[in-house]
């Protein structure tokens, strides 16, 4: 599969001279003859063939556009948190001057750490953003150089390796926050109001990032669609002449 996808235009170019060859041995025929009939259904078979693909193949491509879209709210929810979590410890942590306080601006602390430098869901994020499932299949003229190739097979790599779960073990409200939170609800509502804005940012975060992945490996473990059209395009250049040379053997 990934000799297809590496080889697309080499291969069309291959299957269209093979077609333009044996188009050449049946101009010795006269039209009419059995062999330009089976030249013509040869090109009706596996013109069908390569049409049914094809609606195969935008099916596909028309679910990837979810993937994009997932990469949008992931997006947002991340600038989302990170806004939430700066404007938080600007106004309430520096210094904390409460107990109660200092809990959520540790846990604010805490829940950047895990989604921000020490974690792999900005490398994710990014990495999907630049390279989809489909960049590898792109046919014709959207083949990069090899440098690119290798960049693109290493970010399909890091993408494939990132797991969302590992966020899962963190909580934005576990015993000694929601005690400090209950408590400030009481002392001072907005430091809770802000905190409990900030907890609701970072599950949906988790959640949205949670979904990119589902939508990432949706497109990889269907990608073979794409092959299947690359093959079923090599079968219609492979037709294609023997179409034409009937067309013009009739004009004749």
């Amino acid at each position: 599969m990934t000799f297809i996808a590496d080889n697309q235009l080499p291969l069309l170019i291959v299957f269209f001279i093979t077609g333009c060859i044996g188009t050449a041995f049946l101009f010795r025929k006269p039209a009419g003859h059995r062999s330009w009939k089976m030249a013509d259904l040869v090109w009706v078979v596996l013109g069908g063939i390569g049409a049914l693909v094809a609606v195969m193949a935008g099916l596909y491509k028309a679910d990837s556009s979810r993937l994009d879209r997932q990469i949008d709210i992931a997006y947002a929810a991340t600038a989302s948190f990170d806004r939430d979590a700066a404007r938080f410890r600007l106004r309430f942590c520096d210094p904390a001057y409460d107990d109660d306080i200092e809990t959520l601006c540790e846990k604010v602390e805490f829940l950047s750490a895990s989604t921000a430098s020490n974690s792999e869901l900005p490398l994710f994020i990014a990495v999907t953003n630049e390279v989809a499932p489909l960049t590898g299949f792109t046919v014709l003229f959207g083949l990069g150089s090899t440098d690119d190739m290798d960049k693109m097979e290493t970010m399909v790599e890091q993408a494939n390796a990132f797991d969302p779960d590992q966020f899962l073990v963190f909580t934005s409200m576990d015993e000694p926050t929601q005690a400090a939170v209950d408590t400030l609800r009481r002392k001072i509502p907005t430091i809770a109001g802000d905190y409990l804005i900030l907890a609701m940012a970072y599950d949906d975060l988790i959640e949205q990032v949670g979904k990119l992945k589902d939508e990432w490996e949706f497109l990889q473990d269907n990608a073979h669609i794409l092959i299947l059209q690359v093959i079923a395009l090599c079968l219609v250049s492979f037709a294609a002449p023997f179409r034409l040379g009937k067309s013009i053997v009739e004009l004749k």
